[in-house]
């Protein structure tokens, strides 16, 4: 694998706003440029990920940090992003070559009907679709999905991010 020289932290939503800030906080090092961008913003993340000589990079990291809400839905603010990866027209290299992807699912378990045989793994579909989507596309998934449930107080947050740093500091080291 490439040695990861930017990333660009994609969210959408008020929960993963604040996630991604605290992922922000932790990944700045060894000279990275971070980048902080809303899912809300299709021309951000399509120039960022897809269209930019610089980042359009393996040694870029893209971690799309994405929440699920009810009835399986993004919200609002992540739609245009997980609806422009989901279109049936891209060709199956889209994101090959091209940077690295990581995916962390917030979600919340108390949505759903059937609360007392649920896991985190009940409450993000949204995440675990794009997830398989971005790889379809010929993406490189950099770490495995995170997915965590704010009925158990995302308790499933902190390790993912720590997982995730040391995987970077692996490879800024190789």
């Amino acid at each position: 694998m490439t040695a990861i020289e930017d990333v660009i932290i994609l969210h959408g939503g008020e929960l993963s706003s604040d996630v991604a800030k605290q992922l922000e906080s932790k990944v700045i090092g060894n000279d990275r440029r971070i980048q902080l961008v809303s899912m809300g913003s299709l021309r951000s993340f399509k120039a960022a990920l897809l269209e930019s000589d610089d980042l359009a990079q393996p040694s870029t990291l893209a971690i799309f940090v994405v929440q699920t809400i009810e009835n399986e839905a993004p919200p609002e603010e992540a739609g245009s992003c997980v609806r422009f990866f989901k279109r049936k027209t891209h060709p199956n290299n889209l994101l090959s070559g091209k940077a690295q992807f990581a995916v962390l699912g917030l979600g919340d378990s108390n949505l759903l009907l059937d609360r007392q045989h649920t896991a985190a793994k009940d409450c993000n579909q949204v995440a675990q679709a794009l997830d398989a989507r971005l790889e379809a596309l010929g993406g490189t998934r950099f770490v495995e999905r995170g997915e965590s449930d704010e009925r158990t107080g995302m308790t499933e947050v902190d390790p993912w991010i720590e997982a995730l740093i040391a995987k970077i500091e692996v490879e800024v080291s190789s």
